[in-house]
């Protein structure tokens, strides 16, 4: 198979290294990749968000597949248009997309679906919001419905604090994304991350995972796109697992079907869990970054026909997937100021002794190559640490041990990725 995957991001790299395994795999292109991706994949120069352009190279390239990483050319058509013109795609269309792309539509499937989630208010006048906020008990939980860079969910701890942020989000803080604003119930309990992939008509789980969000040690500082990750989620089991299937993916997938959007790709579903189980906290419409690596980590299982069977509909016929039962852990080497203002094209060295390491890859998240060959950080979030073991503390230890051994002054990592798996185990 021809196979395209779009993005160019720690996630893509994750994919096209798993992607590049498989035996059905004949060219691999990724649009447009980095310093990593091109290790294992020939890159593209289009940007994940040009759509005509993707559909030009994919249509002159004879693609047999589309695989589309990150959410903004989901929710700008991309799938739908590629499969206009007979093109195989993993990922959803724009309108299933729509349970990334707008908090208050996900909200809304869940009242119809049936799926337990927070309960809410959806606003566009700012003394309707502050009202709403007469039921719940502090902190509160506000959310830009559309897409904000991952910035637009804010908890204030206070009442004052809370109606100062209403008339800022609805007075356009986040643009368009904050005309709309989602007023929650602040839930108790441990976050974690359940992935499905999905067909149209059907789902098939995957695993879970945990991600720390927040910059520095200790759950300290501004929240970032995600600063490392481990799996398994000691606090999401196999019984947990199921009920998430149970009472969240397959109502999901099964409304949105009935409703003329049936969704095809990884359904991500973010979880809240309580004493009461599961709720859903959000949905993303592809997988998260950084919890794809250490997913593509832990397959055993060619991953290659299963993103066809999502693309065919034909995921019933496929046996479950198959996982190491060893644990994986994700640490990122970000840029020193992220998530805010920092520099880039600072020299990287020592990522080849790192990868020389047993059960250690690490993807690329933000990086080029300069004209002499050396490679140069290119984004906030630059690295993934990616590294498997026999157990949390195991793998936790030879993450560690490989981000020792690469040679950047202009990065820094958390240090206690994993802490919370490491409190279950005692």
């Amino acid at each position: 198979m021809n196979i395209l995957v779009v993005g160019g991001g720690g996630r893509e790299h994750a994919l096209c290294w798993k992607i590049a395994q498989s035996p059905r795999v004949k060219t691999l292109w990724c649009a447009p990749g980095n310093a990593g991706i091109a290790e294992v994949a020939e890159c593209v120069d289009i940007a994940a968000d040009d759509v005509p352009a993707l559909i030009e190279f994919a249509i002159e390239n004879v693609a047999d597949l589309v695989v589309i990483g990150p959410e903004a050319p989901l929710i700008a058509g991309l799938g739908d248009r590629l499969r206009e013109i007979g093109i195989a795609v993993f990922g959803p269309n724009s309108a299933a997309a729509q349970v990334e792309g707008s908090k208050a539509f996900t909200k809304a499937l869940c009242d119809r679906a049936g799926i337990p989630t927070a309960r809410y208010g959806t606003f566009t006048d700012p003394a309707a919001a502050k009202a709403f906020l007469d039921g719940l008990e502090p902190p509160y939980v506000l959310k830009a419905d559309g897409l904000a860079a991952g910035k637009g969910v804010v908890i204030p701890d206070t009442r004052e604090a809370a109606e100062a942020e209403i008339d800022e989000m609805l007075s356009g803080k986040f643009g368009d994304a904050s005309r709309t604003l989602v007023i929650e119930e602040f839930l108790h309990g441990e976050e974690a991350s359940v992935f499905a992939l999905c067909d149209g008509k059907t789902a098939m789980p995957m695993i879970a995972a945990q991600d720390h969000k927040r910059a520095f040690d200790g759950d300290e500082g501004p929240n970032t796109g995600g600063m490392g990750a481990y799996s398994p989620a000691p606090v999401a089991d196999a019984a947990i697992i199921k009920r998430t299937m149970d009472q969240i993916v397959m109502p999901a997938v099964k409304t949105l079907a009935a409703e003329g959007m049936p969704y095809s790709g990884v359904l991500y579903a973010g979880l809240m869990i309580g004493p009461d189980g599961p709720k859903l906290i959000e949905f993303n419409a592809r997988f998260g970054d950084p919890e794809c690596q250490i997913l593509m980590m832990r397959m055993l299982t060619d991953i290659v026909p299963y993103l066809k069977a999502c693309a065919d509909g034909a995921l019933n016929t496929m046996p479950p997937l198959s996982w190491h039962g060893s644990a994986a852990v994700t640490v990122v080497m970000a840029a020193k100021g992220y998530p805010g203002k920092y520099e880039k094209g600072t020299e990287i060295r020592g990522v080849e002794k790192a990868n020389e390491l047993d059960d250690v890859t690490v993807f690329h998240a933000g990086t080029r190559r300069s004209d002499d060959g050396r490679l140069l950080a290119n984004g906030g979030r630059v690295l993934n640490v990616t590294a498997r073991g026999v157990d949390q503390r195991a793998a936790i230890e030879r993450a560690y041990e490989a981000v020792d051994k690469i040679d950047w002054p202009q990065g820094f990592c958390r240090r206690d990725i994993g802490w919370r798996a490491l409190e279950h185990s005692r």
